[in-house]
């Protein structure tokens, strides 16, 4: 398949031209300032409202040899090094789930552990993509990398980190151990460090650790690197299906992975590649962009109340109550209290764009869910990937998604319990340092560097 080069959009007259190694610039999506890339900014120095800065590549769409993220090399943010083999998912058409559903063009990203499919994240976790992303992205002699996570992102980073030797420090709740079972041996120059408390308070504590001399954010969904490798789910997507979806359905916490799949078809889009069939969003506002259907989790799914309310932004506690209902849902990994929904390029912006709506699936929904994917397609979901799936059967339902419409559902995990069935147990993961509950973030951070 032959498209058009990409076209960046105009550049101020004064801004940086893209290195030859880094061919691609940083844009901001409020003051429109551009930057050439040090492998490691997360935001625009101008102060304005908040933004997620964004890349703008000077090279077509010219897909590499390969299945993995770095197939895409050409709209990955790199640092024009050597990269190791990347690991990454497999798109296929979901005719018996299509089936189940009503929908005869149902389509499959499954980002997780199926080699049969030929999908080989070995976490079983999309979020091996940004890992891998992430680490190319680095300058030469990096410091070391702050992570805070669920469970997921950290178990993705443990294993890129360790096999890369990129220093890093990863901060999870302790609930998240048995998650990290899954990134295999863990190397000396990865420090895991876990609190008493939810995702949040890990935030609260790895941004206190970054603050550190020789110690720097890895930055979540700020990070380019990351929504870009994550990216690389709906490029792949796309050019299996020959066309962009009309509907992209994935399930969200932070929303990066949502975030990630609109910049990216907004990039094929500018590259001449085939949009979906000529539908029109909200106001004529998409201009052939897939409608995006986000899907949370209650008791815990502050940005469906925010959209459906029209709030500014997602009001979210810190009392008991919060954390009873962040540890009663289904899917922790979807749990993350401060989103990036109202910034500049964020989940708000990206859902009036498409035409798009965030909904909400309860508990009983989500596993029922995962237990009809497991029964018609014949593999395990994670969690996230059931709410995904749940959201998707409510819009079918109420009429949003129709029949003949072709659908992309990303299943973000997946694979796992059918390979841990087959192989011996693996023994948790054994934390350098435990954060016990009270312990503020400063004193915890001196705690983990010494200084």
């Amino acid at each position: 398949m032959t498209s058009a080069p990409y076209v960046p959009s105009a550049r101020p007259a004064a801004g940086p031209a893209a290195p030859a190694d880094r061919p691609y610039l940083l844009r901001c999506p409020v003051c429109r300032e551009s930057y050439q890339d040090d492998g490691l900014r997360l935001d625009c120095g101008a102060a304005h409202r908040p933004g997620l800065l964004s890349t703008e590549y000077a090279t077509a769409f010219a897909p590499g040899p390969g299945s993995g993220p770095f197939r895409y090399r050409c709209w990955l943010p790199t640092a024009g090094r050597a990269l190791p083999e990347g690991s990454g998912g497999a798109t296929y058409r979901a005719e018996r789930l299509g089936r189940a559903l009503g929908l005869a063009e149902l389509w499959v990203a499954f980002s997780g552990h199926w080699p049969e499919r030929g999908a080989d994240l070995a976490t079983g976790s999309f979020k091996e993509l940004e890992a891998q992303a992430v680490l190319a992205r680095l300058p030469e002699r990096p410091p070391v990398l702050v992570v805070a996570s669920a469970g997921n992102t950290a178990s993705a980073f443990l294993r890129a980190c360790s096999q890369q030797a990129v220093e890093c420090v990863l901060v999870v709740p302790e609930t998240a151990l048995p998650v990290l079972a899954a990134a295999g041996e863990r190397a000396d120059c990865v420090r895991l460090v876990t609190v008493a408390g939810d995702y949040t308070d890990a935030i609260e504590l790895a941004d206190a650790i970054a603050a550190r001399p020789g110690h720097r954010a890895e930055g979540g969904t700020r990070n380019v690197a990351r929504r870009d490798g994550l990216g690389t789910a709906l490029l792949a997507a796309a050019e299996t299906i020959g066309r962009l979806p009309d509907h992209y359905v994935q399930a969200v916490g932070s929303g990066a992975g949502a975030i990630a799949a609109h910049q990216a078809a907004r990039r094929l889009l500018a590259a001449g590649f085939p949009a979906a069939d000529g539908r029109v969003g909200a106001d004529g506002a998409d201009g052939g962009l897939p409608r995006l259907t986000l899907c949370q989790n209650t008791p815990f799914a502050p940005m469906v109340r925010a959209w459906q309310d029209g709030l500014a932004e997602p009001v979210v506690g810190s009392g008991p109550a919060v954390r009873a209902a962040i540890a009663a849902s289904h899917a922790q990994e979807l749990t993350t209290r401060k989103p990036p929904y109202a910034v500049a390029g964020g989940v708000r912006e990206i859902l009036t764009e498409s035409g798009g709506e965030l909904r909400a699936a309860d508990t009983a929904e989500a596993i029922a869910a995962g237990r009809l994917f497991a029964e018609v397609e014949g593999i395990d979901v994670a969690p996230a990937a059931a709410v995904a799936l749940a959201g998707l059967r409510q819009a079918v339902a109420a009429g949003r998604i129709r029949p003949g419409e072709t659908v992309l559902l990303h299943v973000t995990g997946g694979g796992l319990a059918r390979h841990a069935a087959g192989h011996r147990p693996a023994a948790e993961a054994r934390p350098d340092l435990r954060i016990p509950a009270g312990l503020g973030a400063e004193a915890a951070a001196y705690l983990v560097t010494g200084a």
